[in-house]
C-alpha cells in the first residue's frame, strides 16, 4: 500500500534529482534534497489537514485534488504565486518580475521580503480561523477534555470565531512597525473573508446532510468513471479551493524562507514540488488507512498545530521565526497527537477484552 500509494512521489524525486544533477551539479542537486526534506517535515500537518477534507469530497473531486492540485501546488503556489505577489506587491509588471527572478535574484529575493508581512498576516488569519472554528465547535471526541469542553460552551455564541480572529488581527496590526500596518489589517482581513466565503459556500453546496457524501478513495482505475450531481460537484469546487488555499497558507513562507538556501527559483520549486508531492501522498494514505478514525486525536493534533502555526506566522511579520521551530511545533503536535490515539486505542482494547473474560 505504502510503495503503491508513494509511487508517483518516488517517481518524481528521482527524475528531479537527476536532472538537477545534469543542469546544476552535485551541489544543485544537494539542495533541491535539502529543500524537499524542510517541506515534508514542515507540512505533516498538512496532509492531516486535508486528509480531514479529502475523505469527506466524492472520488471524483479526489482525483482532481490528486492531479490538478498536484500541478497547482508545486507551479502555481511555489513559482508563479511568487512571482505575482512581487508584481502586485512592488507594482511591477509580469516581465520585470520574472527578469528579477532569472536575472537579479536577490532584488527578487528582497522584494518577496518586503511582501511578508502581508502574506503572513493573510496566512495567519486564515489557518487562525481554522482553529478557531475547530475549538469553538462541541464535538463527542476530546483531547485536551477540560479546555475543549470549556471552549465549546463559549463557542455556542454566534460568530465567536470571527470576532476572535478580528481582535487577534487587531492586535497583530498594532504590534507591527507603522509602515507594515496597513498590509498587515488589509491582507488580513482578505484572508478571513476568503475562508468565510470558501468554507461557507463548501457547506451550502455539500448539504445539510455531510454522511451521504462521505466516500472512500477508491482504487485509481475507478476515479475516471465516477459520475457526481451538480450540487456535489460545487460543494467539491468549493471544497478543492478551501484545500488549495490551505497549502497556500502552509507553503508561502516556506518558499520565502527558502532563499535562505538557494536564490534559484528552479531550485527552489524543484525542491519544494518533491516536498508537495509526498504531502499529497500522505493525505492519501491517511485517507485509505482510515487514519482519522483510526487514530481520534490526529484531527485534534494537526488543528491545534494549525493554531500555533498561525501564531507564528502574526509573529513572523515583526520578529525573524527560525524555520526549525515551525516545523518541531507541527511534528511535534502530530506526535503527541498520535501517541495518546495509539495509547487510548489500547486501553479501550483492553477493557473490551476484560468485560469479555469477566466471569458471569
Amino acid at each position: 500500500m505504502v510503495l503503491h500509494t508513494f509511487r508517483w512521489s518516488f517517481l518524481a524525486t528521482a527524475i528531479v534529482l537527476v536532472a538537477a544533477l545534469l543542469i546544476g551539479g552535485p551541489q544543485a542537486t544537494a539542495i533541491v534534497a535539502i529543500l524537499a526534506v524542510l517541506e515534508i517535515s514542515l507540512s505533516f500537518d498538512n496532509a492531516v489537514m486535508n486528509a480531514t477534507v479529502l475523505e469527506r469530497m466524492s472520488p471524483h473531486w479526489q482525483k482532481i485534488f490528486l492531479t490538478v492540485g498536484i500541478a497547482i501546488a508545486v507551479f502555481g503556489m511555489r513559482l508563479l504565486f511568487p512571482l505575482l505577489v512581487v508584481g502586485v506587491t512592488a507594482g511591477l509588471n509580469p516581465v520585470t518580475v520574472v527578469d528579477l527572478a532569472l536575472h537579479h535574484p536577490e532584488d527578487y529575493a528582497a522584494h518577496l521580503t518586503n511582501a511578508h508581512p502581508a502574506i503572513a498576516s493573510f496566512g495567519g488569519i486564515f489557518l487562525a480561523m481554522i482553529f478557531l472554528n475547530f475549538v469553538f465547535e462541541s464535538r463527542d471526541v476530546h483531547w485536551l477534555r477540560p479546555l475543549e469542553r470549556a471552549l465549546a460552551k463559549v463557542g455556542k455564541l454566534e460568530q465567536l470565531s470571527v470576532v476572535v480572529g478580528l481582535a487577534a488581527l487587531l492586535s497583530a496590526s498594532f504590534a507591527v512597525e507603522s509602515r507594515h500596518r496597513i498590509p498587515v489589517l488589509v491582507a488580513g482581513a482578505a484572508g478571513m473573508a476568503t475562508y468565510v466565503a470558501v468554507s461557507s459556500l463548501a457547506k451550502l453546496f455539500r448539504g445539510a446532510d455531510d454522511d451521504e457524501d462521505v466516500v472512500a478513495l477508491p482504487p485509481e482505475s475507478d476515479l475516471a468513471h465516477v459520475k457526481v450531481p451538480g450540487a456535489l460537484v460545487k460543494g467539491g469546487l468549493f471544497s478543492f479551493l478551501y484545500l488549495e488555499v490551505l497549502d497556500a497558507s502552509f507553503s508561502f513562507d516556506g518558499v520565502v524562507g527558502a532563499f535562505a538556501i538557494s536564490q534559484d527559483i528552479f531550485v527552489i520549486t524543484a525542491g519544494l514540488g518533491i516536498g508537495a508531492m509526498y504531502i499529497r501522498s500522505l493525505t492519501v494514505l491517511l485517507v485509505r488507512e482510515g487514519a482519522l478514525a483510526k487514530y481520534v486525536y490526529l484531527e485534534h493534533g494537526a488543528h491545534y498545530a494549525i493554531g500555533a502555526l498561525a501564531l507564528i506566522l502574526f509573529a513572523s511579520v515583526e520578529y525573524e521565526v527560525p524555520e526549525l521551530l515551525t516545523g518541531l511545533v507541527g511534528i511535534g503536535f502530530i506526535a503527541v497527537a498520535l501517541t495518546t490515539s495509539i495509547v487510548s486505542n489500547r486501553q479501550r482494547s483492553r477493557a473490551a477484552l476484560a468485560v469479555l473474560v469477566e466471569p458471569r
